[in-house]
């Protein structure tokens, strides 16, 4: 089988023919042909998420983790085989963002060592790749848990190895691979009843399908910048996580609501958007839909003509990404944080923080250095890596905060000489409690089991929006309630925010506890914080309430319980 690249305009390496056996620089084609067709799908992937809350960030974790893999070859002239899967190893592992980059980072991993030094890759090497890569994914999660990624990648070698039987070319044994992926990803509700419930399959699992698929549709020919048409619920459209690719050339972000006049086509409205601009997403609710795309700069105007001709705009918003970027780069930094000094010997603290106000309490309380990241933002190995390697000292402890960085943040100790150790926060109130703890000039281990202890002193509420309608754990949720989760589970939905905060502090038992503290969002206004703070008040007399700028997303409140 060959393939001439030069038919493919989204490709780089034209000059490279896909053919039997694979060298290196055909298999750099085929990881760009995969980072694509990952991007074009990736709100698809986002889209996946088990429970309602606005923070499904699989498919962007899985893409940065792909994207940092393609930086690390994307100038690399290595014809062998074997080194160019190495590279593509250590960028996804560098790259890695979130549990769901993470595997996949692992799975690379696996995959390079069983084709160390091979110049060519053929058919029973990629079969053998393949069952190192479902090995070392399963050796690096403690507990595996059947239907997710990593039975995806079980499913894939195991067809991997009945193909080799009877083929000698790896893009004939991809076809199976592609076929036996897909198959696997529609199965995963059967083997973990959470995604049944909430009427999903595995994010991982197809955000892994979509890798390989990538691969398929180029040796094919195929294009790679065709989204499948999806409406997504209105209020799941992550936007934020748009800004995390943005496309040469495309200048400015537009978002129209509109109405249309009749049914819409989605075939026919993605194929016109197609050919004005990238990034493209499409949310409905209550017969409104909202638009996203990236655009170049004399093309911003066209998708709100073309949205006019199909029925009536309701809401307009247009941005210039470079400002935006611009902008982006300078929030956290600037000296606007007071951070703790820390001297050789020391124990030096980082923490990843969400938003301003909560990094400023942290840094309030001793930490060292700030990692942004949380809910849709989760930071890579590399940045938890940089700041462990930036603080002069060899005793560190890390405060992940979310429990979806964890899994970065064990990575990234494994990967220093200093003597890092992870405390397994899984919520910013964690956090705090774990940094009452901190005596720099303590002992390691008794520090860090003393905020290991801490974790248990404090209880967590958050306050959000529902992202779709769903039946999870008892609860019923209509899309763009307010829900409630309190350690992570969903405890209730409501149609107002202060039945909302009320009765999660109800469940929570919060008259037994000291002190209430209320963590706001940036897109709460200060007059609404205190009008619940002080119906907070009312209701619990005894207990002290304090109100602090988190300026975090997605979340309207998080609410420490202590």
């Amino acid at each position: 089988m060959s393939v001439d690249t030069s038919t493919d305009a989204q490709t780089q390496h034209a000059n490279v023919t896909i053919n039997y056996p694979i060298d290196g620089l055909s298999f750099k084609v085929l990881i760009e042909a995969s980072l694509n067709w990952l991007r074009t799908n990736q709100q698809i992937v986002n889209s996946l998420n088990v429970f309602p809350v606005p923070d499904g960030d699989t498919g962007t974790n899985m893409v940065l983790t792909m994207q940092a893999a393609f930086d690390e070859i994307t100038n690399l002239p290595e014809r062998n085989f074997g080194k160019m899967a190495h590279a593509v190893a250590h960028g996804a592992l560098m790259g890695a963002r979130g549990n769901s980059g993470v595997i996949l980072s692992q799975i690379w991993r696996g995959f390079a060592r069983s084709v160390d030094h091979i110049e060519q890759l053929n058919a029973e090497t990629f079969a053998k790749a393949f069952a190192a890569a479902r090995d070392t994914a399963y050796k690096g999660v403690v507990r595996p848990v059947e239907g997710t990624i990593l039975t995806v990648i079980k499913d894939v070698a195991s067809a991997a190895e009945i193909a080799m039987k009877h083929t000698d070319d790896p893009l004939v044994m991809l076809e199976e691979i592609v076929e036996a992926a897909d198959q696997s990803v529609q199965k995963t509700p059967d083997l973990l009843p959470v995604l049944k419930e909430a009427g999903v399959v595995d994010s991982g699992g197809k955000g892994l399908f979509f890798i390989l698929e990538g691969m398929l549709r180029y040796s094919k020919g195929l294009p790679l910048d065709v989204m499948t048409a999806s409406v997504q619920p209105l209020a799941s459209m992550q936007l934020d996580n748009t800004m995390a690719t943005i496309e040469p050339g495309q200048d400015y972000e537009v978002v129209v609501d509109f109405k249309p006049d009749t049914p819409l086509n989605l075939e026919e409205f993605y194929h016109h958007l197609e050919e004005l601009g990238t990034s493209i997403q499409l949310g409905e609710g209550d017969g409104i839909y909202r638009m996203h795309i990236h655009v170049p700069t004399e093309k911003r105007y066209l998708p709100i003509d073309y949205t006019m001709s199909l029925g009536t705009i309701t809401k307009v918003a247009i941005e210039n990404l470079m400002v935006q970027m611009e902008e982006m780069g300078g929030t956290e930094g600037g000296g606007k944080l007071n951070l703790s000094p820390v001297e050789a010997g020391q124990i030096g603290v980082i923490a990843v923080s969400p938003g301003l106000g909560i990094s400023r309490v942290f840094a309030s309380l001793g930490v060292s250095a700030i990692v942004e990241g949380g809910q849709s933002m989760n930071p890579s190995i590399q940045e938890i890596i940089k700041s462990i390697e930036n603080l002069p000292t060899d005793q560190i402890v890390i405060l992940p905060n979310n429990k979806n960085i964890i899994a970065a943040a064990d990575a990234a100790v494994a990967c220093t000489v200093k003597k890092a150790i992870v405390i397994p926060t899984k919520s910013i109130p964690q956090g705090f409690a774990a940094m009452l703890r901190l005596t720099p000039d303590g002992d390691l281990d008794e520090v860090t089991s003393q905020m290991n202890t801490a974790l248990t002193d404090v209880i967590t509420g958050e306050i959000t929006r529902a992202t779709r309608s769903v039946e999870i754990d008892g609860v019923t949720v209509q899309e763009g309630e307010f829900i409630a989760l309190l350690n992570g589970k969903l405890i209730l939905s409501a149609n107002n925010i202060e039945e909302a905060c009320l009765s999660l502090l109800s469940q929570a038992k919060a008259k037994d506890f000291e002190l209430i503290t209320l963590f706001y969002g940036k897109e709460m206004p200060k007059s609404e914080v205190n009008r619940i703070a002080d119906l907070i008040r009312a209701k619990f007399p005894d207990q002290e309430i304090e109100v602090q700028d988190g300026g975090q997303p997605h979340y309207y409140f998080i609410i420490s319980i202590e």
